[in-house]
């Protein structure tokens, strides 16, 4: 099985990869692009990818809910993992010899305590955690450190620093499992696509006329219904100014009631994609 992700290896999706599927047999794709993540998938040159959806502190990952609108792709799991952040250095280089650290600017944003105590460094944004680690190690950069995990360390020979610098430790990410294909409530075929056992989850999206109690009444087919939301969030349409798609995250799944709602919704609503169904992520 090949799973592409969004990232280099060691990354917080190579760690997240690891952690939803067997390590034997699987082979992780490194994507620097989240575009390209998504055309893999599409294209079927690998069988999934791994990606992040939502940070605790940072909030949500906009390109990745566009993408998962206008691709053919649905959601199999979702996984949620603990994010601790290191300071990582090539071999050899003492802390008190760093002064850039490199880092995805979340990631900087995430350890600002750090660079408070520590006047000297100066933070540098880079595209990647996992990159920044593997950048300085190649390069053998004397006064640099990367911020990324204890796996990025091991995969390019880093050297941590400080361990767990993240000022929140209620740090969580929470990644998509996602494969190729459409899902529909009602309609889904042994394997095409796949659903997970136990999956009790679902997320939609949905677009709504922009008139009075238009968003009322589209939320209202899952109160009547006792469906409680998880999430709701809204995101502009691409070439369609001022006008917007609401996603939403359902704690159900594909039974009687929700079918009914999801029914009710097409009524009322202008497109209604269902984005995936399954098995809700417990905390790491």
């Amino acid at each position: 099985m090949k799973i592409a992700i969004q990232g280099e290896l060691g990354s917080f999706s190579h760690e997240a990869a690891e952690s939803m599927l067997p390590r034997a047999g699987t082979t992780i794709v490194p994507c620097a692009r989240s575009l390209e993540v998504f055309e893999r998938v599409e294209r079927r040159s690998v069988d999934g990818v791994v990606i992040p959806i939502e940070n605790s502190l940072a909030g949500s990952v906009a390109e990745h809910f566009d993408l998962l609108l206008k691709t053919n792709v649905h959601i199999v799991r979702e996984y949620r993992l603990r994010i601790v952040h290191n300071l990582i250095a090539p071999p050899g280089v003492k802390l008190g010899d760093v002064r850039r650290v490199f880092s995805h600017p979340v990631a900087l944003d995430q350890c600002r305590d750090l660079f408070a105590r520590n006047r000297k460094l100066s933070p540098e944004p880079f595209y990647d955690t996992a990159g920044s680690v593997k950048h300085v190690v190649a390069e053998g950069l004397r006064d640099a450190a990367g911020i990324a995990s204890r796996r990025a360390a091991a995969v390019y020979g880093g050297k941590i620093l400080k361990a767990g610098i993240e000022d929140d430790k209620k740090n969580f990410t929470r990644f998509f499992l996602i494969e190729r294909g459409k899902i529909e409530l009602g309609k889904i075929e042994r394997g095409k696509p796949r659903v997970v056992r136990g999956a009790n989850k679902t997320s939609l999206a949905f677009t709504t006329k922009n008139i009075p109690g238009a968003l009322f009444k589209a939320l209202s087919v899952f109160a009547l219904r006792d469906i409680s939301l998880s999430k709701i969030e809204s995101r502009p349409m691409r070439g369609r100014p001022w006008e917007y798609v609401f996603f939403v995250d359902l704690l159900r799944g594909d039974d009687e009631a929700l079918r009914h709602a999801v029914r009710h919704l097409n009524e009322i609503t202008d497109l209604v994609k269902v984005l995936g169904i399954y098995p809700e992520a417990t905390q790491k």
